[in-house]
């Protein structure tokens, strides 16, 4: 009994430390430029009024991403060297906090997202001739207000421990708490757990909802609509639906999955609710798997603007004209019209955005 509680003290997975560093390192070549170029477009289309409420949450789901990214050599450091966290405790928390508050403000923000389209397909005039400006800043006040007090724990209390390898280990054992901490702790998880599956829940719903209605639009009657109509509609609304239900679905259903299993393996409560009594096959399984949920976390930071692509056609058609342009070597100018539209010239041609 004396072997396997030595065993079970710190559960480990050898392959990260070779996987995490190469994976982290790409995320964050890919994730630093893919969120710059975002945050380029989104600040090119600040006068787009439609734009307005839509365009507050991807800046700030953004900025979250880049966060994220931001703290992603830290941790290349930490797995590159075994597990040896050789930076700060602080360092440790910050970082910690930000992957934290990354992830659930990537889940928050695209729940919002959703609901946001969800409104503008169904209530398309209300979209149109309403600024929801102020409502989206206070969306987004309360999302980063919710998620900076749920990471206060992490912030707070010491990050760091030693091993049985005297390496310092970051955010990894809960050994030497009490069964009445680390019942806390399970309780924290698993309300968030529950948290995540309500706003899935909803994403999955308001998409669902989204494509039903694009589906269903009667078509049009007359051959300047039939000309002006986009003809890929089904496919664009089945793109919406799969980017959005598609990034929740790879990066973060398999961790909330897995998350309520793996925590009470590594919390080891020995007696009463969230006690367990796997072998030790069971625990290692459990815990391979979570890290992979945490590598397939990471993707969100590169996958949300390809959700971005697809939610507004604004965004889109930037995009697909910018890079034309710049294909072509042709610059570019952006400036407002009479009627409140926005125009991109460029040195041979312009080109008018619309809804």
């Amino acid at each position: 009994q004396q072997e396997r509680d030595i065993n079970v003290s710190f559960l480990d997975s050898e392959f990260r430390y070779v996987l995490f560093p190469v994976a982290y390192g790409i995320i964050f070549i890919l994730g630093l430029f893919a969120n710059l170029y975002v945050l380029f477009v989104l600040q090119s289309l600040r006068e787009a009024k439609a734009m307005g409420e839509i365009r507050i949450y991807m800046t700030n789901l953004t900025i979250a991403d880049l966060l994220f990214v931001c703290a992603l050599p830290f941790w290349v450091g930490y797995y590159s060297r075994h597990g040896n966290w050789v930076y700060t405790d602080f360092m440790c928390r910050l970082t910690g906090s930000l992957f934290f508050i990354n992830t659930y403000c990537s889940i928050l923000f695209l729940g919002a997202i959703s609901v946001n389209r969800y409104w503008a397909v169904t209530r398309p005039l209300d979209a149109a001739s309403s600024d929801h400006r102020r409502r989206g800043i206070i969306v987004c006040i309360v999302i980063w207000a919710l998620t900076v007090a749920m990471a206060v724990p992490f912030l707070v209390s010491p990050g760091t421990n030693t091993d049985e390898n005297n390496n310092t280990r970051c955010f990894e054992g809960y050994q030497s708490e009490t069964d009445v901490q680390k019942k806390t702790v399970a309780a924290f998880h698993f309300a968030i757990i529950a948290m995540f599956f309500v706003i899935f829940f909803l994403v999955v719903v308001c998409n669902s909802l989204i494509a039903r209605a694009l589906l269903s639009q009667k078509p049009p009657q007359s051959e300047f609509q039939i000309s002006q109509r986009p003809r890929g509609v089904k496919r664009r609304a089945l793109q919406m639906l799969l980017a959005v239900v598609g990034v929740f679905s790879l990066c973060f259903l398999p961790h909330h999955v897995i998350q309520g299993f793996w925590t009470l393996a590594v919390l080891q409560i020995k007696n009463g609710w969230g006690h367990v009594d796997w072998d030790q096959d069971t625990l290692q399984m459990l815990n391979d798997a979570h890290q992979i949920t945490l590598l397939l976390m990471g993707l969100n930071c590169i996958l949300d603007p390809v959700v971005y692509f697809f939610a507004t056609r604004k965004f889109r058609r930037f995009i697909v004209s910018h890079i034309k342009r710049l294909g072509k070597g042709e610059g570019y100018t952006l400036f407002k019209s009479s009627h409140g539209c926005c125009f991109a010239q460029s040195t041979l041609h312009k080109k008018q955005w619309r809804s």
